[in-house]
Parts: C-alpha cells; sequence; structure tokens
C-alpha cells in the first residue's frame, strides 16, 4: 500500500533539518511563508517555503515543501508518460537552491519529489524523482569528489549501477542545449522513478534527501572565508545566468509548477537575486575563470578519481 502520508512527514522534517542546518550555517533565520491553494482553481493543497534573501552565507536561499492535487497532469509530467495524459493527480515535493554570496562557495540545488497518478480506469500510477548537483564558479577537485562520492554512496545499497546510471542522467540533463555546455558538475538525476516499487523507491529518496548536508555542508566550511573581490563577484553573476537560462527553458519542475497553476513566488525562488549577460564574452586564457570551463565544465567521472 502506498502511504503517502509517511511521504508528506518525512519531507517536512527533510526540510526542517535542512533549514536549520543552513540557519546555523549562516547566522540568521529563513522566513516561513505558508500558502494554500482553495478549491476551484487548477490545484488544492498546500505548502510551505522557507527563504532567506541577504544573508551573511546565502545571498539567496529557498527551501520549499508542496503538496498539492490536481484535476489534469500538465505536460511536463507526461512527457514520458503518454498513457497518463489528463489523469487527476497528487505531487508533494522539496526542493531547493542555495544561491551563497561569495563566489567560491557553489550553488546547489536539490529536490526529491514523489507523484500519483490517478486514472479512472487502472490502479494509481507512482513513481519518485529527485536529486542533487553542484554549481560552481571556481572549481576545487577536492569539492568535486566529495560530493560524488556522498551522492554514489548514498544510492549503493540499491544498486550499484544506480550511481553511474543517475550520474549519466544528470549530465544529460542539466545541459544547456543551446549554449552546448553544462550548468555546472551535476551530481544525480532521476525521475519518473518505480521500478523499486513504493517501498524501494522511497527508501531510495530518503537517502538521497538525507545526504544533502552530508554532500554540501563540508564544502560551505572550506569556502565561505575565501578572500574575494569585484572581479570574482563579477564572474559569479555572469554564470548565474546560465543558471537562469536552464531554469526557465528546461527544467521540468518549473515547467511542472508554472504550467499546473503553482504558486508562482516559490516555484520561482530559486532564481538569484543579481545575475548578468554578455554579449559573446569569454574568460582570457590561463585565468581561474578559464579553468572552470576547461577543466570542471566537462564530463568526469569525479567519484573514481584519486585524492
Amino acid at each position: 500500500m502506498n502511504d503517502t502520508l509517511a511521504v508528506r512527514d518525512y519531507l517536512l522534517d527533510l526540510q526542517g533539518r535542512i533549514v536549520a542546518a543552513m540557519e546555523a550555517e549562516d547566522g540568521m533565520p529563513f522566513i516561513a511563508d505558508r500558502w494554500v491553494r482553495e478549491p476551484g482553481g487548477p490545484l488544492v493543497g498546500e505548502g510551505l517555503s522557507r527563504l532567506l534573501e541577504e544573508g551573511r552565507l546565502l545571498e539567496r536561499g529557498g527551501c520549499g515543501f508542496s503538496h498539492v492535487k490536481g484535476k489534469t497532469l500538465p505536460p511536463s509530467a507526461t512527457q514520458h508518460r503518454p498513457e497518463l495524459a489528463g489523469a487527476p493527480f497528487e505531487a508533494m515535493g522539496v526542493s531547493l537552491v542555495f544561491h551563497p554570496r561569495n563566489p567560491y562557495v557553489p550553488t546547489v540545488h536539490m529536490n526529491v519529489r514523489m507523484l500519483v497518478a490517478l486514472p479512472a480506469d487502472r490502479e494509481p500510477v507512482t513513481w519518485f524523482g529527485g536529486g542533487m548537483d553542484l554549481t560552481p564558479y571556481y572549481g576545487f577537485e577536492e569539492d568535486a569528489r566529495d560530493f560524488h562520492r556522498v551522492n554514489r554512496d548514498a544510492l549503493a545499497p540499491f544498486g550499484v549501477e544506480l550511481y553511474p546510471r543517475f550520474k549519466q542522467w544528470c549530465d544529460d540533463y542539466f545541459f544547456l542545449k543551446h549554449r552546448n555546455e553544462p550548468r555546472g558538475i551535476g551530481g544525480i538525476f532521476y525521475d519518473d522513478f518505480s521500478e523499486l516499487g513504493f517501498d524501494g523507491g522511497f527508501a531510495m529518496t530518503r537517502a538521497v534527501g538525507d545526504a544533502f548536508l552530508s554532500a554540501y555542508l563540508p564544502i560551505v566550511q572550506r569556502r565561505k572565508i575565501t578572500p574575494y573581490g569585484e572581479r570574482e563577484r563579477d564572474f559569479q553573476a555572469y554564470r548565474r545566468g546560465r543558471y537562469v537560462e536552464f531554469n526557465l527553458v528546461f527544467d521540468r519542475g518549473t515547467l511542472f509548477g508554472l504550467q499546473s497553476g503553482g504558486r508562482t513566488e516559490s516555484i520561482l525562488m530559486s532564481m538569484p537575486p543579481i545575475v548578468k549577460w554578455r554579449y559573446d564574452w569569454r574568460p582570457d586564457e590561463g585565468t581561474p575563470e578559464a579553468r572552470l570551463y576547461s577543466d570542471f565544465l566537462r564530463p568526469r567521472d569525479w567519484a573514481a578519481e584519486p585524492t
């Protein structure tokens, strides 16, 4: 039996643990914004958006929980499941994006979610999705290796084949086709996942969610006091533009939220506060900024690289 209440309880607890850890690291509190979608619109349900702006560590950080029901699955949710087009649905998840102020601390994204389609002529269809990925502005091999190894170890109990599969999925998904470049150094990504059944899929998704702080906090603690100046901030703002482009053009979670009538402020709280674009710009050869492109924005088997 699918215990959706257990999923909800876990997600709310996960959100609380992550926010508490980031508040302790930043020293400033997240605001709590509870919202409700009343009957009569495309969605009914509720959520809790937790947000920190202008913090000491986080220039902008959002961690949102949502639990909604809708009359019709949007196209972004059925592009790989055409037989479910038009079915009612229930969806819940936790999604976060943290944009640190210091350019040496990478931006991070994490999401874990469950979606249940309720077609009229068959049993409910449940699947899980999620993952996490890292977007550095100045790359460090140590950070990339550690982040990927935590992800690999979280998935290992559910099959040694899952990490390489989900890593490749992440590399392929978080790729800006119009730029012909990855958004960052990847991590893991999975969607429409049901092959382990409800219990197995939920257990795997809990393992991914529980691994987030172990994957990200040590990097934050290593880099957050690194000195920086206007040059680094300028490059950070330029690279953040890639983040915005991906979220608005390709990201399935953003598209799902907007297409299903979700709460716009909560959907777009992943956007960075300061962003720049330049016409046909490239960093000078031999600079730390150029090294991001040559050494980090390319496929690498980070977890297998020697320390």
